[in-house]
């Protein structure tokens, strides 16, 4: 089966450090190789180990866990049982306190900063090494042939080196002064890049004012909390950047920031949980490693799905066997961060109890459960921070999104925890989605301010889709293509299967539904879903007889081919350009005919626009924004349309599956993409144009339409979308939707008064002039850009598969050949023109390209 290698967690080392902000503070890098070579609370090397009462003194607070920890006066101690050495811990670093000035897209309370897995060794001279464990590359087993060459090719990198300060009892453990190296700047106990520090506006460690706070020890973690101080760096771009080189770039250079950071120290099972492996049908997130034992004849790229170790408990499992429900041993639980307004709790709760039906498809009842966090008076000792809770952690930001991250065992996938970020503003996002989707059929969407039921009910669909994420699903932006495009008008029907079949899916709500259909929310909002059950059961079902992951595939196989004969199961990656099928933000099984039903309520929302955007005693504010989410919405149905033009669908299979596992879009969709966008686009879509809107939020309708019909010029004259078409009737011969159709079709539509000897409008000017400048770029592409330039301009028009070169392909052919044809089209028309303006334009198009055909004319 094909593998996909899409995550290499917690092995990446960075060695990128931020320049001196005016300060004569040592380079990071400086610290970083002290901290290395032992300069975390060493005395000189030749010091030798003192008796264990004159280190650990009557002075000492002490506490039991995973390790004993130790505070005497200012000093911290790690006392290493010997059984510990050798242990892998994970190691994750988040903020748990920040202050205004570091908030970007991140520097936010519960924002990780930095992972790692380490492990303590005894080292020479009384001295502990602690490593950094890369699984770049791996050999799981002692036993095989490869497994000895693999570890003497991969030394694992000491990162830091401690003196023994004293031994234990009889020997059997090591005490070792960790104070300044904790307190410190490194890779472990801090940022795990130069870049996560930047991307907050965070310089040089600043180490007179930084400090351990805590340090609490647990059964299977230890807990540290430390402040730490930065040089605030001027921010590059946005309000308040500084000029390069201006006064106001050093006005800043003396701020600092300080940030409280927790770092979890969490050990990894003895024995690794039994691993899944990735398989392209079903989608979930993975971890991965290159194995030099798994095949004789090469290296194989291993990649294990990330779930949680969900097992029955023994005296259960005979029931399991038999089919019965049964409660694992440990059930997933996620706290609600204390800080949520209360009125949200129940429904973030909801979302997650939402996914116990999932998980009784895999055997277990009660197998994840949403909970309110203990408070101080009830559980003193219960942190947000401490690793072995997961949780919802609510951040006071004006960003408008949420995130379901999760940390998992790189030996595995067994996720370990998870701290979904909820950002504040996310109730921005969801209210404009659900009033711009959602307002032609449900009244309560016709206000600004959602009532906080309704809220409450957009809170527990996110809420429940990024539980999904922390269980280990990816986004299925297939999902939704596999409903038919009445069966979302149905009442019955859609009510009672919901609009997707999965809650992974981007397709938020049911914007196809009329009027006059009459759906309920029932039929309105995304819940969980045929794929999401079918997913669940799939990774997380036991399977008692399969003794390894690679027994396991041949069952979970047969599984897998019997549950995607129902293409409701079916997952569409969220990751290919070519699959009109895998899209994000559409419904449906014809992106054509749900379009125009959006569109239609579109039409019908915009007529009320600024009735239901108005507040008393404020401005146009909340129209003009609203009628920008109006035209993206516009925009997202022309390029779910735009895709299918040389779309090329992808249903990865296993050889005893039926079928290809590559098609392309069949001609007569393609034929009808292009009546579509003739129709709503490239005929000035002026039912956009709404004087009463335009004209109190100053957007100019030139720009509205040629932004809309720009992007997806760019898509459909590309090199990607041309070479497709050229290669299909390779392939399928006349059966293709060919690229000269493609052309036919184009010319028909953007040059219909060229034709017919009519007058040119505005609108429809600037339309051939940007489709002829889309064919002249082909012709004579500018330059390619390089270095910062090149990052910044990234790709073109969204379309990233893989093409020939233009220059020994078709495609610059057929771009000269449609150039020759509008300039005849041009000459036969100018001459009758009594338009001024069109005469001019047609004349300025010709010279365009003359000039890119024949640059010597």
């Amino acid at each position: 089966m094909k593998k996909f290698l899409l995550t290499l967690g917690l092995v990446s080392s960075f060695a990128g450090v931020a320049m001196a902000q005016g300060r004569t503070q040592p380079a990071d890098s400086t610290r970083r190789v002290a901290g290395a070579a032992g300069m975390a609370g060493n005395a000189a090397r030749s010091a030798k180990p003192k008796p264990y009462a004159e280190v650990i003194t009557d002075k000492a607070q002490s506490k039991s866990g995973f390790f004993k920890t130790h505070k005497v006066e200012d000093k911290y101690f790690f006392e290493l049982a010997d059984s510990v050495l050798g242990r892998e811990i994970l190691v994750v670093n988040r903020i748990s306190k920040a202050g205004a000035e570091v908030r970007a897209s991140s520097g936010y309370a519960g924002d990780q900063i930095g992972s790692a897995v380490v492990m303590f060794e005894k080292g020479p001279d009384d001295r502990i090494f602690m490593r950094k464990i890369s699984y770049a590359t791996y050999s799981p087993d002692s036993t095989k042939s490869m497994y000895q060459s693999v570890q003497r090719s991969n030394v694992q990198a000491i990162v830091a080196a401690f003196n023994v300060a004293a031994y234990g009892t009889n020997n059997k453990s090591s005490v070792i002064d960790v104070t300044d190296y904790i307190k410190g700047e490194n890779e472990i106990f801090s940022f795990s890049s130069a870049a996560a520090k930047t991307r907050i506006r965070l310089g040089n460690f600043i180490p007179d004012r930084s400090y351990i706070q805590n340090v609490r020890s647990f059964p299977q973690n230890v807990e540290v909390t430390t402040v730490k101080t930065y040089v605030l760096t001027p921010p590059t771009t946005g309000f308040g950047a500084a000029p390069s080189g201006g006064a106001a770039a050093n006005s800043n250079l003396n701020g600092s920031s300080t940030i409280e950071v927790n770092t979890s120290m969490v050990v990894l099972p003895k024995k690794p949980m039994q691993p899944r492996y990735f398989d392209p049908r079903v989608g979930f997130f993975t971890v991965g490693y290159t194995d030099f034992d798994a095949n004789p004849q090469g290296v194989k790229e291993i990649q294990m799905v990330k779930r949680w170790r969900l097992e029955p408990k023994e005296k259960d499992m005979a029931k399991y066997k038999r089919g019965e429900l049964v409660e694992p041993k440990e059930p997933i639980v996620f706290y609600i961060d204390p800080a949520t307004p209360k009125k949200w709790v129940p429904y973030l709760i909801a979302g997650v109890n939402d996914w116990q039906k999932a998980f009784e498809k895999a055997g277990f009842k009660n197998a994840i459960i949403g909970k309110e966090a203990p408070s101080a008076k009830e559980n003193p000792n219960w942190s947000i921070d401490d690793a072995r809770h997961s949780a919802i952690v609510y951040k006071p930001s004006e960003i408008p999104n949420a995130s379901g991250p999760s940390i998992a065992d790189p030996r595995s996938g067994e996720i370990m925890e998870s701290h979904i970020n909820w950002y504040h503003n996310v109730m921005k996002l969801v209210h404009d989605w659900y009033f711009i989707q959602t307002a032609a059929i449900d009244p309560r969407a016709r206000k600004m301010e959602f009532s906080d039921e309704l809220m409450g009910d957009l809170i527990r669909f996110v809420s429940s889709h990024e539980v999904g994420h922390t269980i280990g699903l990816r986004h299925n932006y297939g999902s939704s293509s596999t409903v038919p495009v009445e069966n979302l008008r149905n009442k019955k029907w859609v009510e009672a299967n919901g609009h997707t079949p999965s809650i992974m899916d981007y397709a938020r709500f049911n914007y196809v539904a009329q009027p006059e259909d009459n759906i309920s929310p029932k039929g309105i909002y995304p819940r969980i879903g045929d794929y999401d059950l079918w997913a669940i059961e799939w990774g997380y079902r036991i399977l008692p007889n399969a003794k390894s992951a690679e027994a396991e595939i041949p069952l979970l196989n047969k599984m897998t081919v019997e549950k995607l004969k129902n293409r409701r199961n079916w997952f569409g990656t969220e990751i290919n350009p070519d699959d009109p099928h895998s899209q994000n933000e559409d419904l449906s099984d014809n992106a054509m005919k749900a379009s125009e039903y959006g569109i239609k309520n579109l039409q019908r929302i915009l007529a009320k626009l600024p009735e239901w955007t108005r507040e008393e005693n404020e401005g146009y504010e909340n129209l003009e924004n609203m009628y920008g989410q109006l035209t993206t919405q516009f925009n997202r149905y022309m390029g779910h349309v735009a895709k299918n033009i040389g779309g090329i669908y992808e249903n990865p299979k296993t050889v005893e599956m039926e079928g290809s596992v590559y098609e392309r879009t069949p001609a007569a969709t393609q034929k009808e993409a292009m009546t579509f966008l003739d129709k709503q686009l490239f005929t000035t879509p002026t039912w956009l144009l709404a004087p009463n809107v335009l004209n109190n939020t100053g957007s100019n309708p030139l720009v509205v339409v040629s932004r809309s019909q720009q992007a997806v010029l760019n898509r459909l004259i590309s090199n990607a979308t041309l070479t497709k078409l050229i290669a299909a009737e390779a392939l399928d011969g006349a059966k293709a939707y060919k690229v000269t159709d493609f052309f036919n079709d184009m010319n028909g539509s953007i040059f219909k008064e060229v034709k017919n000897k009519q007058a040119i409008d505005v609108y429809r000017r600037n339309l051939q002039k940007m489709y002829v400048q889309e064919l002249i770029d082909i012709v004579k592409p500018a330059p390619a850009p390089t270095g910062a330039q090149a990052a910044q301009q990234g790709g073109r028009g969204g379309n990233t598969a893989p093409t020939m070169d233009a220059r020994t392909s078709d495609v610059v052919s057929v771009a000269k050949a449609e150039l020759r044809n509008i300039n005849n089209m041009i000459k036969a028309s100018a001459a009758t023109q009594s338009d001024s303006l069109s005469n001019y334009h047609l004349l300025d198009l010709s010279d365009r390209i003359n000039e890119a055909l024949d640059p010597r004319s």
